[in-house]
């Protein structure tokens, strides 16, 4: 599955709120609906609200779509009279408008629609279907009855850089990077902010896949990141390939999406993790009360959307004081994603990007296009 220019193009466009980001896509398996629980019809007092999720990966994949599922199964725990149900594995294109549409057909009240590209097709049923609530992750537009989400990632992986820069000992730490899209780009970038503020000569090398779900080149990537000396590999990707490749190799590794130790258990230092389940349980209630209202949602670590998984055992004791101090500030307010992103700032040619004392803004931030200092790679230009 191949993303189109105007992921990038659609960027320059959105402004003001700038509370999304692009998502995940993958590989195009035979989507595979589930089959919701059998009951006698109920009365309208007890009617439960129905919602569907729709995935772009395998709830096994370990990663994006695991951690959703997570969320929806949170949802069910937590929130009475909902039903929910799920389709894996559905392509991005007209494959995702025909399982969005045969959701809202038979007469879902919610459909979720879990990756970038399935912006246009949620938007082009919910046109067709003002009664249902459509809430798409990551993308930027919205109508009455469409709202976005999305969390800031960049802060843990800020805080996972952090760790990365002070146990890498080569100062070569690779990153497997799927598209170059702004999402991993400022992902990349806070990352390697991360690791040069507690080491300066450390260089973080990123390699592109063009993929989010292949677990064998995933693999392969990071095995040519370790062949050149990388003895820390990180990823924005959606499966632990490039966490086994760094064990296998006896180096470390930053996982992504979720808890990536228990593939990983002797490489895996943290990982940068979402917490789905936050957001759509407040959603829903809203929904269920009737107080909901569109809206492009971007929370960040205070909101619980996003976080750090525990660090492993073998993190050092100084390592893990210094994260934790840098978390706290970020859930007392006093250090955020536009903290990460303040000046002085550099590209990799080493020109000043933004000034001392002033901060990128949001739409800034979520248009980013360029690498700073530190990255040794390039941003392919389509």
């Amino acid at each position: 599955m191949v993303r189109k220019k105007g992921i990038l193009v659609f960027l320059a466009l959105f402004v003001l709120l700038a509370f999304t980001a692009t998502s995940c896509a993958t590989s195009t398996p035979t989507p595979t609906p589930t089959t919701p629980t059998q009951t006698a019809t109920p009365t309208p007092s007890e009617k439960k609200l129905k919602v569907a999720f729709i995935y772009v990966g395998p709830i096994g994949d370990g990663g994006w779509t695991y951690e959703h599922d997570q969320g929806r199964k949170m949802l069910e725990q937590e929130v009475p009279g909902v039903e929910t149900t799920y389709v894996e594995s559905v392509p991005e294109g007209a494959d995702a408008t025909k399982v969005i549409r045969d959701f809202a057909q038979k007469g879902y009240d919610v459909i979720i629609t879990t990756s970038f590209g399935y912006m246009d097709p949620t938007i082009e049923v919910a046109k067709d279907f003002p009664n249902i609530v459509f809430l798409h992750c990551s993308g930027y537009k919205t109508a009455p009855n469409v709202g976005t989400y999305f969390g800031k990632i960049e802060e843990p992986r800020y805080l996972s850089g952090l760790v990365a820069g002070k146990m890498t000992k080569s100062n070569l730490i690779g990153y497997v990077a799927a598209y170059p899209i702004p999402e991993v780009i400022r992902g990349i970038n806070a990352f390697t902010l991360g690791v040069r503020a507690v080491n300066p000569d450390a260089e973080v090398r990123v390699v592109w896949t063009n993929t989010w779900y292949d677990p064998a080149k995933e693999r392969q990537a990071a095995e040519g990141l370790l062949d050149v000396g990388c003895d820390v590999i990180a990823q924005h990707q959606d499966t632990p390939g490039p966490q086994q490749a760094a064990e296998a190799r006896g180096v470390y590794g930053v996982g992504y999406d979720s808890d990536m130790s228990k593939f990983a258990p002797k490489a895996v230092l943290t990982s940068p993790i979402w917490k789905w389940g936050v957001y759509y349980v407040d959603a829903i209630k809203r929904i269920k009360a009737g107080t909901w209202k569109t809206e492009q949602y971007w929370g960040g670590m205070k909101d619980g959307i996003v976080d750090l998984a525990p660090l492993a055992s073998f993190v050092p004791d100084d390592v893990k004081q210094l994260v934790e101090a840098k978390k706290k500030e970020i859930m007392e307010g006093k250090f955020d994603i536009f903290k990460i992103f303040s000046g002085p700032l550099k590209d990799q040619s080493g020109q000043i990007r933004v000034e001392e004392g002033k901060s990128m803004t949001g739409e800034e931030i979520l248009n980013m296009n360029w690498f700073v200092e530190g990255v040794v790679g390039e941003i392919p230009q389509e």
